[in-house]
C-alpha cells in the first residue's frame, strides 16, 4: 500500500484516458466535411467544452447558419458513422492502474461529459469495484471542466487534496489555477496538439498512457501536492 501524504482523491477522465477517443477525430472529420481546416482553436474551443457551446463554436468555426443544438445534433450524426468502424472500447491495461490508486486508500471517481448510463455502466461497470462507492461517476458536461465541482461540491476536499487525470489541456489550466494535481495523458492522434498545450501550461507529469502509472509517479504528485510545488508561480 502507497502511504499518501497529500492526496485524499484521483479523479480520472473516461474518454480518452480509460475508453479510447472518439471525439477529436470526430471533430475533425466535421469541421473537414464542411471545408473548414482543422485547428488548436477549434480543438480548444469545442472538444470539452458542453454540448450546447461545443455546437455554437463549431456553427461559428465552419460558417454554419445553424444554432448550437442543431449543430451539436449534426455532429452526434458523424460521430455515430465513425462509431461503426472505430467503436468505443475500454484501454488495455487500466485495470492494474486502477487498482493501484485504489491500493493508496484515496477515493477513485470517473468523469465524462456523457451520462453514467451510457459512459459508465456501458463500458467501466466491470470495473466498478475500483470507484468510490456513493459517485463512481460524475457527469459534468452541464459544468465543464468540472475541477471546482468535483473538488468541492461533491467531495468537498481542498484542491490540493485531488489529482485529476485528463488528455485536455483545459483541465489542466483549471488545475494549475486552483492549484489542484495535475497527470497529464495528452491526447496523442496525428492531429491532436494537447500535448503542446500542456507544456505550455506548465504540467509537470506526463504519461503516454494510463496503463504507465506507476507508484513514482504518484508518490511524485503526492510529493508536489505537500510542498506546493505542483505549478510553477507564473
Amino acid at each position: 500500500m502507497i502511504n499518501l501524504q497529500k492526496i485524499k482523491l484521483f479523479a480520472i477522465d473516461s474518454d480518452g484516458v480509460l475508453l479510447n477517443d472518439t471525439y477529436s477525430p470526430a471533430i475533425k472529420i466535421f469541421v473537414e466535411k464542411h471545408n473548414t481546416e482543422y485547428t488548436p482553436e477549434i480543438e480548444r474551443s469545442v472538444w470539452g467544452s458542453p454540448q450546447v457551446t461545443a455546437g455554437h463554436n463549431l456553427a461559428l468555426a465552419c460558417k454554419l447558419p445553424w444554432s448550437g443544438e442543431k449543430t451539436i445534433k449534426e455532429f452526434f450524426k458523424e460521430r455515430e458513422v465513425y462509431l461503426k468502424n472505430n467503436p468505443i472500447e475500454v484501454l488495455p491495461g487500466i485495470e492494474d492502474s486502477l487498482a493501484l490508486l485504489q491500493s493508496t486508500g484515496a477515493k477513485v471517481v470517473c468523469y465524462g461529459g456523457r451520462n453514467k448510463e451510457y459512459s459508465f455502466d456501458q463500458f467501466l461497470h466491470p470495473l466498478r469495484e475500483y470507484f468510490d462507492n456513493e459517485n463512481p461517476y460524475i457527469d459534468i458536461n452541464s459544468f465543464r471542466p468540472g475541477v471546482n465541482e468535483i473538488v468541492k461540491d461533491i467531495f468537498h476536499l481542498d484542491y490540493n487534496e485531488v489529482v485529476f487525470f485528463d488528455d485536455i489541456n483545459r483541465v489542466s489550466e483549471v488545475c494549475k489555477s486552483l492549484g489542484a494535481g495535475f497527470i497529464g495523458i495528452p491526447a496523442n492522434m496525428k492531429h491532436n496538439y494537447q500535448k503542446e498545450e500542456m507544456k505550455k501550461t506548465g504540467v509537470k507529469i506526463m504519461i503516454d498512457d494510463f496503463k504507465d502509472l506507476n507508484e513514482n509517479i504518484i508518490h511524485e504528485a503526492d510529493s508536489m501536492l505537500s510542498l506546493n510545488t505542483f505549478w510553477n508561480k507564473n
